[in-house]
């Protein structure tokens, strides 16, 4: 009792000194936000809050990588890319007809546009307007908008025919749509134009009015399966207007929408495309997954949580993690976040050399974005800066000029053979090619802006969680309708420490949420100087509700420390962490220059007056040995040890020789882990693993900025 009793009084002391703090499992939804959209009865209401686009600005490393966005790809792609070609183009033409059309438009305008709404960007918010105001002006007398058919523009003429045509032409195609919705909605948060309300408001009347069999019809895959992104813009609508109607829309949405809630799905139903390793047969488990194309995974696995907002049923909201589970158990044996699928994820197939599409990267960051504001599960947080840290950067050439179709954990060639059935790709997949594939080459763009935007968020309590680490800076109402500045000074996650600077017009009470990672033990928080004597909890938010001011400093460290991940299903190969950031071999990587026409893939196209000399396909070959096992002690500083070097002047870590951390670790050749026999690395072998080489010193850097590398190590037996 007397504890107790001292435990109560220590609290009533923090509460008179610096507020009241505690440690939450995520913010409480009691009450409603005064200042930012959330959702209206009777939706589920979601545990944060997105702030508008440009609410939150990128700085340090992260303002590099949108630099090196608008230099590169995604500021270019507009002027060499066919897709994108304003000549005869589907989403600038009235009646939506033309050669070109279909995602590649939304997919890069996504990124594009957004980018140019958070840094300001006035060429780059003007070009996005051209096609904004395209799209607004194409919406048909039924409600329709956009491209009324677009065959020419995602299926090549080799593979086309008549019969194939009038099947599709008999059933709309809503998928574009889709994402173009996205778009429309960045833009109405970035201008507050309210023909955006009309435009969706006529378009799901359409949606609503039409046979519920012709809305999201099995003619075409891709919206079947997608259809969550549907639901999404649905949603997001009626916290707007409040209209009934669209509840009634979002259950026929839902009911049309591809089960991935049911499990034991016959062969049959799973609709991408099957395959499995020869001699394999498929397990029962392949068929508790309606689809197991990589991107359609990563997309489309948060659809029952998106569902559970509207029916307020757990069930659907447990469905997503266990659909995240069920892939991971099978094929997510590996480091980096993401699963080993190709293009589709095959049984018999799970090596680390087996990669994921980099649309499956960036669809995978939004939905951990989605999921992160539905639950403020810290554990979506923590995916997301898995992904966006490990495997991410390394998928994208590092000047932001050429993207990488497959990327994987453990690669130690990025050229322009075809490696199938190695990987589930026939043809020049793992090379860096500015124009492969046209799905990636547009859809790349949304993956840093889109992390900018969720790195802070709203709370329903009128307070802000810091959810996502990065240097930036967000503005936002807070309290009593102040405004609030806070820098997010840090080199995160790359050194321990965050700083946040207050800039304040008036002093006033409202609540943060810090969260503290999952792999962040004994982290320290510090308010204006003065330690926080409240412990903060690993995988929990910290809370902390007081009166704050202009200049106020709040510091919080996250002391890293060596952990190693064992993959039981994949050999019992090993991964290092380093917090956040998984560690790779340092392989030596040769660049080779190739012309990009004949490098590419076969839908690549480019506008006919392109210098393809200004934008060669990148070949990497290894300069170094890879085929090391790593040497375990029970003590792991006998066999790491951490070492820092400078800063890099261009404020870009993510290369093997900008990062500024790397680890001295303890390994042995394995003479007889070689090159396989479609050219990729070869599988695992089962650890441990026996050597006779001599004891070596080897480097290895961030995952996140090897081109080529080892990430799933074999364990030297002792």
């Amino acid at each position: 009792m007397k504890h107790k009793l001292l435990l109560a009084f220590s609290i009533l002391l923090l509460i008179g000194c610096d507020g009241e703090i505690s440690i939450v499992d995520s913010p409480d939804t009691k009450s409603r936000n005064s200042h930012y959209i959330s959702n209206r009865a009777p939706l589920q209401p979601s545990k944060l809050i997105k702030l508008p686009v440009g609410s939150v600005k990128p700085e340090g490393w992260l303002l590099e990588y949108f630099n090196r966005q608008k230099s590169g790809l995604t500021g270019n792609l507009g002027k060499i890319s066919a897709w994108l070609d304003k000549k005869d183009n589907a989403w600038l033409s009235k009646g939506g007809e033309g050669k070109w059309g279909w995602e590649e438009v939304p997919y890069w305008l996504k990124g594009y546009a957004n980018i140019g709404y958070i840094t300001e960007d006035k060429e780059m918010i003007d070009e996005a307007k051209i096609w904004i105001e395209s799209v607004l002006n194409s919406q048909q007398e039924d409600g329709f908008f956009g491209p009324s058919f677009a065959w020419e523009s995602y299926i090549s003429e080799e593979f086309r025919t008549k019969e194939q045509e009038q099947k599709k032409k008999k059933a709309i195609d809503f998928w574009p749509n889709m994402i173009m919705l996205y778009c429309l909605q960045s833009y109405y948060e970035y201008s507050n134009d309210q023909r955006v309300i009309d435009l969706m408001t006529n378009y799901f009347k359409f949606q609503l009015d039409i046979e519920e069999e012709e809305l999201l019809s099995d003619k075409h895959y891709w919206h079947r399966i997608r259809g969550g992104d549907n639901l999404h813009s649905v949603i997001w609508l009626y916290n707007r207007t409040g209209e009934k109607w669209l509840l009634e829309l979002a259950e026929k949405i839902y009911r049309r929408t591809a089960s991935w809630t049911s499990r034991g799905h016959d062969l049959k139903d799973i609709e991408s495309s099957k395959a499995k390793r020869e001699g394999v047969e498929y397990p029962e488990w392949f068929t508790d997954i309606i689809d197991w194309h990589n991107v359609n995974i990563a997309q489309a696995f948060r659809t029952p949580a998106q569902y559970y907002l509207l029916n307020g049923d757990e069930a659907y909201l447990n469905a997503t993690y266990e659909n995240f589970n069920i892939v991971r158990d099978h094929f997510g044996q590996v480091p980096g976040g993401m699963f080993g699928s190709d293009e589709n994820a095959r049984p018999g197939y799970d090596d680390p050399r087996q990669g994921i599409e980099l649309c499956g990267i960036v669809e995978h960051m939004n939905s951990d974005e989605h999921l992160l504001r539905i639950t403020g599960d810290i554990f979506w947080a923590d995916h997301l800066e898995d992904i966006a840290f490990n495997s991410y950067p390394a998928s994208v050439s590092p000047d932001f000029k050429a993207v990488r179709y497959i990327t994987s954990p453990n690669m130690v060639i990025s050229d322009s053979e075809s490696h199938g059935p190695g990987i589930a790709n026939w043809g020049p997949f793992i090379n860096f090619n500015p124009f492969s594939s046209r799905c990636c080459q547009h859809n790349h763009t949304q993956g840093w802006p889109y992390f900018t935007e969720n790195l802070w968020m709203a709370t329903p309590d009128n307070g802000l969680a810091a959810v996502v680490y990065a240097p930036s800076i967000i503005n936002a109402k807070v309290g009593n309708d102040t405004e609030v500045s806070i820098n997010n000074k840090t080199k995160y996650p790359f050194e321990d420490n965050l700083l946040f600077e207050f800039k304040m017009d008036k002093s006033d009470a409202f609540p943060i949420y810090f969260r503290i990672p999952s792999w962040a033990e004994n982290s320290e928080i510090l308010i204006n100087g003065k330690k926080v004597h409240v412990k903060a909890v690993a995988g929990k938010y910290l809370r902390i509700n007081r009166k704050w001011s202009d200049g106020d400093l709040v510091n919080l460290d996250f002391p890293k420390k060596i952990i190693l991940k064992t993959w039981e299903k994949n050999h019992n190969s090993v991964s290092v962490n380093y917090g956040p950031l998984t560690f790779s071999l340092k392989i030596k990587e040769n660049y080779i220059n190739k012309p990009s026409d004949k490098s590419a893939i076969f839908d690549s196209k480019w506008q006919s007056d392109v210098d393809k000399d200004n934008w060669p396909t990148y070949e990497i070959y290894p300069g170094s040995s890879w085929n090391y096992g790593l040497i375990l002690k029970d003590d792991l500083n006998e066999t790491f040890e951490i070492a820092e070097k400078q800063w890099p002047k261009d404020n870009f870590p993510f290369t093997n020789e900008s990062s500024p951390i790397y680890l001295k670790a303890r390994a042995k050749k394995i003479e007889s882990w070689k090159i396989g026999e479609t050219k990729l690395v070869g599988e695992l072998m089962d650890s441990p693993v026996e050597s006779n080489e001599i004891e070596e010193i080897i480097e290895l850097v961030p995952m996140g900025g090897s081109r080529l590398r080892i990430s799933s190590f074999p364990v030297i037996k002792n």
